[in-house]
């Protein structure tokens, strides 16, 4: 049977029969006569070609095809609900915007880019996920997100019509709480080999620029972490776990959220962050206000 042909009221009726346990009571709750629910009954079980329903003494009991239709039921009219009540909230007047945002990229930096989207003039409805790149391309292949954020552009795959746009980008700085501050600031960066140090996850763009620079400088700090959330990474650097790496042009808030000063500028080391869209006939105009209000000239750093 197509799902086109399926009568929902048909479905309804079977529902309210499930539930009360016997077509009079179903009539009741409905308010219409024990014959129609049961014609209507029928009429859905011939259908779908199965008994949903068998007698047993005076009430009616759920098949195992009734059990298993009961749940899709279910799972319909509640989804029902939820559209009808979502569609009576005054958010349903403002248009969505849903961006989906990679694990490596800093809190701070996502809301530099997106704050200007929620307020006047364009007034959307942010919506916003996190998961990993892979995960996300998909979701932006298929329409479900408009836009994703992350710290590496789109693999050229030919099944993916992508486009890459390099938004904010800046130099990295080394943090760290007063105990570990007063450690580590004199000499720096020499006074680094053995601190113990907080690390992104290996695969990370700037996890591979840190290591090279560490390299060159013939330092082995104590790696005593390494996250692929770059926000849990800096939760530990707040509690004082070890030194942490964070955007230069961001001091004050990270000063702010977590509690730390900078030791100093890692020189040559820089972090650029993309913005990842799909081609669409008719853009979406949260895409191009953040193109718009974070893409920087060459070279710049983000702004706090």
């Amino acid at each position: 049977m197509s799902p086109h042909a399926l009568n929902f009221r048909h479905l309804l009726y079977f529902w309210a029969v499930a539930k009360e346990g016997s077509i009079t009571r179903a009539a009741q709750r409905l308010g219409l006569s024990a014959q129609t629910i049961s014609t209507q009954l029928g009429l859905l079980e011939q259908q779908i070609g199965q008994a949903l329903l068998a007698p047993q003494g005076r009430s009616l009991e759920l098949t195992d095809a009734g059990r298993t239709a009961l749940g899709y039921a279910e799972e319909i009219f509640r989804l029902g609900d939820k559209l009808v009540s979502a569609l009576s909230e005054p958010q349903a007047m403002r248009p969505r915007f849903a961006v989906g945002i990679t694990d490596a990229v800093p809190k701070l930096v996502a809301f530099e880019m997106l704050k200007g989207v929620i307020g006047a003039p364009l007034s959307l409805r942010l919506e916003c996920v996190e998961g990993d790149l892979d995960k996300l391309l998909a979701e932006l292949a298929l329409n479900r997100i408009d836009l994703v954020i992350a710290d590496r552009p789109a693999p050229q795959r030919a099944n993916l019509k992508l486009q890459t746009h390099p938004l904010l980008a800046g130099g990295v700085d080394l943090y760290a709480t007063d105990a570990l501050h007063v450690a580590c600031a004199a000499g720096f960066p020499h006074s680094l080999e053995g601190a113990p140090l907080l690390l992104p996850a290996r695969d990370v763009p700037l996890r591979i620029a840190l290591d090279a620079w560490f390299d060159a400088h013939e330092i082995r700090p104590l790696v005593v972490g390494e996250f692929t959330d770059s926000a849990l990474l800096k939760t530990f650097g707040r509690a004082g776990a070890g030194v942490f790496p964070a955007p230069s042009g961001m001091r004050r808030l990270v000063a702010e959220q977590y509690d730390a000063r900078p030791l100093g500028t890692l020189a040559g080391v820089r972090e650029t962050w993309h913005a990842i869209s799909a081609h669409r006939r008719i853009p979406h105009p949260g895409v191009a206000a953040v193109l718009a209000e974070v893409h920087p000239a060459a070279g710049d750093a983000p702004r706090p």
